[in-house]
């Protein structure tokens, strides 16, 4: 879906304090998706029903927050969750929910004025690593990582990206890459994932 490539233009801010100065964890080249193997698809879940999701856990980075909803702007751009908050995610609506049969996307702020936010470790997740998504009917879709890439905002793999793979997928979405007080940041963060529970 050609909205689905407007992510790209989500504004994330990075704290000007000078106290992060190292910046997020950048992925390390093995756990790059294009790296990574699919794995084997055997036994595979059936997707879910559609139902809205309203929190995301990654315990491998410590995160626990609520998902609000996000559409597009007035400029034709994805939202982001409001930046006040820097523990809120956002599922963006153009997309399928997570564990329905498609590709779902989850985007987040990687820091904002304070400090870092919801998505700041986001790079720092290998493979095997699990995303737990809270739905409204009760259920908890698991996914499982099996990639995560930095990618330049100018050269985005849209296709790639945000294709159905035919089974139920995941994307978690952040800013990433370098980073100047004049642009910001000049990536985005891709975490990949399938779903392999529901609980």
């Amino acid at each position: 879906m050609i909205a689905l490539v407007l992510l790209t233009g989500l504004a994330l801010l990075r704290n000007g304090s000078g106290e992060f100065d190292v910046g997020p964890p950048q992925p390390a080249g093995a756990a790059a998706a294009g790296s990574a193997t699919p794995g084997v698809t055997v036994g595979a879940l059936a997707p879910l029903p559609y139902s809205v999701p309203d929190r995301v856990r990654i315990p491998a980075i410590q995160v626990d927050a609520p998902i609000v909803p996000v559409g597009l702007d007035a400029d034709g751009w994805v939202d982001a969750p409001p930046p006040e908050d820097p523990n809120l995610a956002g599922w963006f609506t153009g997309a399928v929910t997570p564990g329905e049969k498609g590709t779902a996307v989850v985007v987040g702020h990687v820091d904002n004025a304070q400090g870092p936010a919801v998505f700041y470790g986001l790079g720092a997740l290998k493979q095997g690593n699990r995303v737990e998504i809270g739905r409204r009917d009760g259920k908890t879709a698991v996914f499982e990582i099996y990639g995560v890439e930095v990618f330049s905002k100018n050269d985005f793999p849209g296709d790639r990206v945000y294709a159905s793979k035919g089974a139920a997928e995941l994307r978690v979405i952040t800013c990433g890459g370098g980073f100047t007080q004049q642009n910001g940041y000049d990536g985005n963060v891709v975490a990949f994932a399938r779903l392999v529970e529901v609980r």
